[in-house]
């Protein structure tokens, strides 16, 4: 697969690891319609793009806002009938315990990371059937292999995306439609300090673990090369990855770690 030439959609666009993608596949000549809720910040995305030779357009939305993201996905097909690449960026994490969440989190952290992110995938999906085919890329995390503390809802969320389009690949096979599922482990973005509480304000903090992780400019790197070999799950990070396959070989011993384990 190669980028240059490809209009490629691009949520989550403003910031972190979705900005660091966009401009990483800037270098590659393609038309980048970026999306995200800050416009302003977008606007400043679209402009290194350019730079390096791209085209790009800015389209806000709201992922947290099912009219939104519908009038976003009309918006652009009027546009451009062909998107080639749809990828997801956009989302939130959480930060608070189940016994002190109440559901009103839990469905917000639902309505960004899943709902919003299906909702856009079932407008562009049809055209890009009747195109002949394209890719999606979807950002899971490593918490979307294995449910971890403090992030309930942040976890199932991401577990959740990995059943969709795992489904949606396999029934479109032969549709062309290519996906992958990317799943990063500790990146340093503002991701835990945009992350919501109990309370459903923002966490505000930078955790440990996330100030100390992988540069999303080097993820961005990872996933752009690994899109063009079209692999179907991305995983990359630190050390922490390593939790991925304790869970699928050693189970038991995971379990003992993950009750053990200091949520921050």
């Amino acid at each position: 697969m190669d980028f240059t030439g490809k209009t490629i959609w691009i949520t989550g666009a403003s910031s972190g690891i979705g900005k660091a993608v966009a401009r990483e596949i800037s270098k590659n000549k393609a038309h980048l319609i970026l999306s995200g809720r800050k416009e302003k910040a977008l606007l400043e995305v679209a402009k290194f793009c350019e730079e390096n030779g791209s085209i790009t357009t800015i389209i806000p939305f709201d992922l947290n806002n099912s009219k939104s993201v519908e009038s976003a996905g009309k918006e652009v097909l009027d546009e451009f009938p062909r998107i080639d690449c749809l990828y997801h960026f956009g989302g939130i994490s959480q930060r608070s315990f189940v016994s002190e969440t109440p559901l009103f989190v839990d469905r917000k952290i639902f309505e960004v990371n899943y709902f919003g992110t299906i909702a856009l995938t079932k407008v562009v999906l049809p055209s890009m059937i009747r195109n002949g085919g394209g890719q999606i890329a979807v950002t899971s995390s490593i918490v979307g292999k294995f449910g971890f503390p403090y992030r309930s809802s942040y976890s199932a969320s991401k577990h959740a995306l990995h059943g969709f389009f795992e489904s949606l690949r396999a029934e479109n096979a032969d549709n062309n439609v290519r996906v992958s599922i990317i799943i990063p482990g500790r990146i340093k973005t503002n991701i835990s300090v945009n992350a919501i509480n109990k309370e459903g304000k923002a966490h505000s903090k930078m955790d440990k673990g996330q100030d100390t992780g992988m540069s999303a400019e080097q993820s961005a790197k990872i996933i752009c090369k690994k899109l063009k070999r079209e692999r179907k799950e991305i995983l990359f990070g630190g050390r922490e990855t390593i939790m991925v396959h304790i869970r699928r070989f050693w189970p038991g011993f995971f379990y003992y770690m993950s009750s053990r384990v200091k949520p921050l």
